[in-house]
């Protein structure tokens, strides 16, 4: 076995203390003997969510000698709040220890520069591996595997049960509910997200009438008892009087029976997108990737497909499903669809003209018109957010998951984590404020001359009255809490680490195997070592007159399986996107090193 580069763990510390623990306070020493797999995520982020459901078999599978502990790290000022964190880790299923980490304590003695990012330590306390992003749970395994044999042998393995301690049910009608629909007949049907299943209520959005779906995680069609999904989100009537359901963890399209509650599956396999994969193709055969809402614009089913960062299309007629706008890379780029970057879209709202958009992590409000190009009302980019009336180009929204369509061609959008309705109203240009004091609002349907919002943390629809004139808000305006990296004016060297895991060798038959772009807002901050290239290093010089922006990299690796036994070894994309906060100050850092997979050793 080769000698792996080892480094001693920091402590875990972390100003909002612990979670599903039963109120215990842990310490780094209280895991030595164990594996530990520190997941450093914040719940706002798709690909943390992701990461959640890959550690899910392999907790299981190595339930004696693993833990997982998530260390949550905050982007939006609302995942400071202890309550918020406690509220996600029950909303998504989360059955490890967190460390609820809200000023990033932790998050900088480890060096972590991107979410997700995660840290594996031996039984004996030191850090042997760090992956960033997603998809890498199966080298993570591997590793797993070695370390249990070497520490078995060497007598440092400790087994035992996970200090995870469940919290207690709360017995609420609703659970975490995404998001609602007007059916024909006056009820509501709201997807019950973390209980897994869509609820019909009466018309006074309280009373249940009918629950379909066994409330288990899983994936089986079949009648309202026995169906399954995994916390679904977004719906919509179709043409024919059906529901099409966005099956979000299941990456799939589900269409229910309205008048049976028979539910089938529409699109999607239930694997998850990767790059590679096809674009296009029959429904059934296509993998998705965690849509989270969906509406009918232009005779299509348009798919927020929040895990790639683009809208899909899904068409009834020819029961095939395609990209339509978006190419993966996560920003805010207006232009025709095929150049458009978008950032975990997460809400639809169609009329004649034009599809909403509420684009999450932009904290945006963007439109697709009949052509197909998109467009922006409302946000800057990935790292501006906040709560601000007034003109379109200065108003502020913070992570905005619902959007709907008001009578009168303006939308209100549910402003998620300033627990609010917003208004926008293309005529004006202005956004004002509707409510206040709802508890993260993921949605909102019109009833009559009411809007009933679904306010998801407070487990229940409410109903307002559409008011003549907007309430008053404070105005505040954010940036990320994740502190800015301080690096020097100048020549600035940017190292991309990639280590090949364990088993696998770089995949060098089709060319060069990495990838490297770099970009920067605003612009003027690079002077020189922008653009794509395939060297994972590269010198760059920063503009001293720009006192700070954003460094945006993208870098990708190819790997293949190193089995000289197999004529067709498989291979493996490993691919990150960072946008890294600068600031210049003299005598800073010159190195900027950012792990793909592997360590730092520099």
């Amino acid at each position: 076995m080769a000698k792996r580069v080892r480094v001693r763990s920091p402590e875990l510390t972390g100003g909002g203390g612990w979670t599903n623990t039963g109120g215990e306070e842990l310490r780094l020493a209280d895991f030595r003997g164990r594996v530990l797999i520190l997941d450093f995520w914040t719940f706002c982020c798709i690909n943390c969510l992701h990461v959640l459901d890959e550690l899910r078999e392999l907790e299981e599978r190595h339930r004696d000698t693993v833990v997982v502990v998530g260390v949550h790290s905050p982007k939006f000022a609302h995942e400071a709040e202890h309550r918020a964190v406690v509220d996600a880790v029950e909303r998504y299923g989360v059955e490890h220890p967190v460390l609820d980490d809200p000023e990033l304590a932790t998050w900088k003695q480890y060096a972590v520069r991107a979410w997700p990012t995660l840290v594996v330590i031996d039984p004996e306390g030191y850090v042997v591996a760090q992956h960033a992003g997603e998809g890498h749970v199966h080298a993570i395994e591997r590793l797993v595997e070695e370390l249990e044999a070497e520490h078995e042998a060497k007598g440092t393995l400790r087994r035992g049960d996970s200090p995870y301690v469940p919290p207690e049910p709360e017995p609420t009608t609703l659970r975490f509910p995404g998001k609602a629909l007007l059916l024909p007949s006056g009820n509501l049907l709201v997807s019950d997200t973390t209980r897994h299943q869509l609820v019909e209520l009466a018309e006074d959005a309280e009373t249940v009438v009918r629950r379909i779906g066994s409330g288990a995680r899983g994936f089986a069609d079949g009648g309202p008892g026995e169906a399954a999904f995994n916390e679904p989100q977004g719906l919509a009537l179709l043409g024919d009087g059906a529901v099409v359901v966005a099956d979000t963890v299941n990456h799939a399209l589900r269409r229910l029976d309205l008048a049976t509650g028979a539910v089938t599956t529409l699109a999607g396999t239930g694997r998850q997108w990767w790059r590679g994969s096809a674009t296009s193709g029959p429904a059934r055969g296509t993998d998705l990737s965690s849509p989270w809402d969906v509406a009918v614009f232009g005779g299509r089913v348009w798919i927020a497909m929040a895990g790639v960062h683009q809208l899909w299309t899904y068409d009834p007629e020819t029961g095939t499903v395609a990209a339509a706008a978006g190419t993966t890379d996560e920003g805010l780029v207006d232009g025709p669809g095929a150049e458009a970057w978008f950032a975990q879209p997460s809400g639809l709202a169609a009329t004649a003209d034009r599809l909403w958009v509420a684009d999450s992590e932009t904290s945006a409000l963007r439109w697709v018109d009949r052509d197909g190009h998109v467009r922006t009302a409302v946000g800057t980019g990935l790292f501006d957010f906040g709560h601000r009336d007034g003109p379109a180009v200065e108003a502020l929204l913070q992570h905005p998951l619902g959007v709907t369509a008001l009578p009168d061609g303006s939308v209100a959008v549910a402003d998620t984590y300033n627990h609010a309705l917003r208004r926008y109203d293309p005529a004006t240009g202005e956004v004002t404020t509707l409510a206040t004091d709802l508890r993260e609002p993921s949605d909102a349907v019109l009833v009559g001359s009411d809007i009933v919002v679904v306010e998801s943390a407070r487990h229940r629809l409410t109903r307002l009255r559409l008011p003549e004139e907007a309430v008053r808000a404070d105005a505040v305006a954010r940036g990320t809490r994740r502190a800015a990296t301080e690096v020097a004016p100048g020549a600035l060297r940017l190292d991309v680490i990639f280590e090949a895991p364990a088993g696998r060798k770089l995949d060098t038959r089709d060319g060069p195997p990495t990838r490297l772009l770099v970009s920067s807002t605003p612009p003027e901050l690079l002077l020189r070592g922008e653009g794509a290239d395939t060297d994972l290093s590269r010198e760059l010089e920063l503009n001293p007159a720009v006192g700070e922006g954003v460094l945006h990299v993208s870098a990708m690796a190819a790997s293949c399986d190193d089995d000289s036994a197999a004529a067709y070894p498989a291979c493996h994309v490993h691919r990150r996107d960072w946008g890294v906060p600068v600031r210049l100050a003299e005598g800073a850092a010159d190195r900027l090193p950012l792990v793909l997979e592997g360590m730092d050793a520099g």
